[in-house]
């Protein structure tokens, strides 16, 4: 191996080495504790060192690093106390994750690292997004995401890829091509030569690096850092290294031939360094073992530490308040000045309004900048908060929404505009398990607003009509808003944007331009999970939300004889038990009213609670009325059999009948 140190230093150099060199001894007890029992579970970097600690000697501290679960150095080069590592690697409360997640599926922005998620891809979307913010900050910070060569056939890689491209964000990825995806060798992955020349796909500069040297792995990316805050851009980096371990302590390496197994282990990054430094009279035996012998102190001590603490405890009530960050929201009450405008109007106001109100809000969507989105909601947008603030995205819903959770991350508050909230399925994974768990798992919130124009009766067909809000009232992490007049949209807008917790906000395309209301016009906010009591009797109780509380209007409207409470549940979740279970109580039957189709819907969970809770008060079974277990179809006679509009006046009858 050609070590070549150029202008470094000697004291340089020996950095660098008890930088590789703490990682290694901290892996070799790892394995000792994991064949004694004392950690469940380890993803060993023996032999990839050379590339964690390169980039995390290059970049500043207060630069962001997305590690993956093989780049301990990435930790240890931050500084993190072992003894906290230890703690986080048992399931200790002095950990990072409070126990609720294990090895490296953590991060802290004490020291700038954020971890990874089982699902590989959307980090590197997040970190478009800690860039992107970094890049409105003005800041000339560089920002550096690990994946590995599996991870690169994932939808997510090429969608990130291609927007830190687009939008000249100024980030280093870094792909570890360690020879295998688990099991899987690389040409049963792809088919290009070298991951490095998909940059030419992307308008994106590459390289290949010997991933095994240190010293090339630290001049380069020194050389490289230098030159993107001067022209800041994406960097593709394909490091070429080997797996010396299994994928996990568990699987093994029986997979692996044995002369490949010898080809990487005559290339130890750590002791082909060591032997240079030696053979050139930078490293003495007596040093070395000095340092090893002070390493290994560190590494016994934080062990007595982290062994010492008692297994982890926790409380209902802390498991339950950590989904979400604690928030008081300060309501503010309108003005009397109040104008006749649209539902669409309502939502533009309270975008244009909010974007006045917090300089640090960015809108992306597809088409949302100077063509205003595709009802115009932002048009004009650009004009008045510029380009920077109102972004056009690709074509590419799970990386926008990544980018999201890295904007939050690093102090921004984004709206990711939904064309149609059908196409929220391409962007799921991040919604579920990135901006979902993130305040649960290591108590980092995800400040994002998920637009979602939906909802049928246009005759869109099964693509562009969907009301899909069980998808995310079922995931512990989101709040999920649902207004069905202007009032309530522009309150519930506002306050869902000053919430620092995820929010899906939807947004029922049938209501845009048919529904008019008086509405304030400056700025005010409505408290979420609230529900609003629009008619009130004593005969039956009637919950819905979106279109179906104006359906419902109009049947009570046509049949004043009607004694009923009509219950507009406005916020999803949070839900407004406390308003459901009144009204019950006080009318003794209650029917729930939804457009989404019947089984798995919210009316369904609506329905078991108050089973549970107000059995010995009802009168007759809950009924449940909702669109057919079909796709929503498109021709008019199709989608009108679809809607439950023509079947609720009926079921309402036989129920106050019953």
């Amino acid at each position: 191996m050609n070590f070549d140190r150029k202008n470094l230093t000697d004291d340089t150099l020996l950095d660098l080495y008890k930088r590789i060199l703490k990682p290694r001894l901290i892996e070799e007890k790892m394995l000792i504790l994991i064949r004694q029992g004392k950690v469940s579970k380890w993803f060993s970097g023996i032999g990839q060192e050379a590339i964690s600690v390169g980039v995390t000697a290059v970049l500043d501290r207060d630069e962001y690093i997305l590690p993956m679960h093989r780049n301990l150095g990435v930790f240890t080069g931050r500084d993190i106390p072992l003894y906290r590592l230890f703690s986080q690697w048992q399931g200790k409360a002095n950990g990072f994750t409070k126990g609720r997640d294990r090895s490296f599926h953590f991060g802290t922005q004490d020291y700038k690292v954020i971890g990874m998620i089982s699902h590989l891809g959307p980090q590197l979307g997040v970190a478009d997004g800690i860039a992107l913010a970094n890049k409105l900050k003005k800041n000339g910070k560089i920002t550096a995401v690990f994946t590995g060569e599996g991870a690169t056939s994932e939808g997510d890689f090429h969608e990130a890829l291609n927007i830190a491209s687009v939008w000249e964000l100024p980030v280093m990825f870094v792909i570890e091509n360690n020879g295998y995806g688990l099991s899987t060798p690389t040409n049963e992955q792809y088919r290009c030569e070298n991951l490095a020349d998909k940059g030419k796909g992307y308008g994106m500069e590459s390289h290949i690096v010997d991933g095994n040297n240190i010293l090339e792995v630290y001049n380069l990316l020194s050389e490289l850092k230098s030159s993107m805050i001067e022209k800041p851009r994406p960097v593709l980096l394909e490091f070429k290294t080997f797996r010396m371990r299994g994928h996990e302590e568990s699987s093994g390496t029986k997979y692996v031939p044995q002369e490949l197994m010898d080809l990487w282990s005559a290339k130890d990054p750590v002791e082909n360094y060591r032997s240079f430094l030696k053979e050139n009279g930078i490293l003495s035996d007596a040093f070395d073992n000095t340092l090893k012998s002070e390493i290994k102190k560190e590494i016994d001590e934080s062990l007595t530490l982290s062994n010492a603490e008692p297994e982890i405890e926790s409380t209902l009530s802390e498991e339950l308040n950590d989904v979400f960050k604690s928030f008081t929201p300060k309501v503010i009450i309108p003005s009397k000045d109040i104008e006749k405008i649209r539902f669409i109007d309502a939502v533009s106001n309270g975008l244009r309004q909010s974007m006045e109100r917090h300089n640090n809000l960015v809108i992306m969507g597809q088409d949302v900048a100077e063509y205003g989105g595709a009802f115009k909601i932002t048009d004009g947008f650009v004009a008045q908060f510029g380009k920077e603030r109102v972004i056009n995205t690709p074509i590419c819903e799970s990386a926008v929404v990544s980018v999201g959770m890295g904007l939050s991350i690093n102090g921004y508050k984004a709206i990711v505009e939904m064309q149609f909230a059908d196409f929220v399925s391409t962007g799921f994974n991040p919604i579920v398990n990135l901006l979902a768990k993130s305040h649960y798992r290591w108590l980092e919130n995800a400040d994002v607003v998920v637009r979602m124009p939906c909802g049928g009766g246009a005759q869109a067909g099964p693509f562009h009509s969907q009301t899909n809000e069980a998808w995310f009232t079922k995931t512990p992490g989101l709040k999920v808003v649902y207004p069905a007049f202007p009032y309530d949209a522009k309150g519930l807008l506002n306050a869902s944007i000053n919430d620092p917790n995820p929010v899906l906000f939807f947004e029922h395309k049938q209501l845009y331009r048919s529904v008019y209301q008086e509405v304030p016009k400056d700025y005010y906010t409505l408290p979420l999970g609230k529900a609003a009591l629009l008619k009130e009797g004593n005969e039956v109780t009637i919950i819905a939300f979106g279109a179906a509380v104006h359906w419902a209007l109009d049947t009570l409207g046509n049949s004043t004889e009607i004694s009923a409470d009509l219950l507009d549940l406005r916020t999803l979740q949070p839900l407004d038990t406390e308003a459901i279970f009144a009204s019950v109580k006080k009318t003794g039957k209650v029917i729930i009213y939804q457009e989404d189709s019947l089984f798995g819907g919210i009316a369904s969970d609506i329905s078991a609670m108050i089973m549970e809770e107000c059995f010995k008060y009802l009168d007759a079974p809950v009924k449940r009325v909702a669109s057919l277990d079909t796709p929503i179809p498109f021709a008019k006679a199709l989608e009108d059999q679809y809607l439950p509009k023509g079947r609720f006046e009926k079921d309402l009858l036989a129920l106050l009948a019953y």
